[in-house]
């Protein structure tokens, strides 16, 4: 009830008035039924608002831990805003942590829901497309769901990373064909095989968003741009000789 609130009451029409988001392209690839993985490209916070606004299905998507975990006020109305647009908490600070929200987001496709996840596991810092995690080959194999790359347009643009407030800006969404990875089947726990499923789908989102592709992880590529940079050495200039 909270999520068709949200969606239909309370963020969605504005949302909508300001943003007018428009699926381009692919509509007809998100299935009417059962388990779908919805593997997007990740420019903003607001990508997890613009793609359920669009679909008729409920989409869930894993959001930080951090989100739910607020105190008082602040923190109450913050896990009631997350849980009304879809989003389930997950803890990722450790490896048992990790496979816990793999595990939930198996169980969230068994059931025949869409789940939303964002391969590259954090934004991009700079608009380019990083290197996917092999979560979601994991999770598409334990399920046996397809994966269905979805491209998001301008969020970063109406959501640039470190605004306290949205610009009105056109979201446009691309929809690919549905990958099929049942040729896998029984092979989740080969590392080579998620290393090479999950760059399959970020060359699908590669060529739908036709962003440029990077090999790094994004999130070790924000560790680089946050590091210190050593000062650099002012060149002296030549000394002279009075006359």
């Amino acid at each position: 009830m909270l999520y068709w609130l949200m969606k239909h009451i309370f963020l969605g029409p504005l949302l909508k008035l300001f943003f007018r988001p428009r699926i381009i392209e692919g509509a007809e690839n998100i299935p009417k039924e059962g388990g779908a993985i919805l593997a997007s490209n990740h420019l903003a916070v607001s990508d997890s608002f613009f793609l359920p606004l669009k679909l008729s299905r409920r989409v869930t998507f894993p959001a930080k831990i951090e989100y739910f975990t607020g105190t008082g006020l602040k923190g109450a109305l913050q896990r009631w805003f997350f849980y009304g647009v879809g989003q389930v908490p997950i803890d990722r600070s450790s490896a048992s942590a990790a496979q816990g929200a793999l595990d939930t987001g198996v169980r969230i496709v068994r059931e025949g829901k869409l789940l939303g996840i964002y391969p590259e596991g954090t934004r991009s810092p700079d608009g380019r497309l990083y290197k996917g995690k092999v979560g979601v080959a994991w999770i598409a194999l334990e399920s046996g769901a397809p994966v269905i790359p979805v491209a998001m347009f301008g969020t970063d643009k109406a959501n640039p990373i470190g605004s306290r407030m949205w610009k009105p800006y056109p979201i446009r969404i691309k929809i690919g064909k549905p990958l099929d990875f049942s040729r896998y089947e029984g092979l989740s726990g080969d590392r080579f095989v998620l290393r090479s499923i999950t760059d399959e789908i970020m060359y699908a989102l590669m060529e739908l968003s036709g962003q440029e592709y990077v090999d790094v992880y994004a999130a070790k590529a924000k560790e680089v741009q946050a590091a210190p940079q050593p000062a650099k050495e002012v060149d002296r200039l030549p000394e002279t000789k009075a006359g």
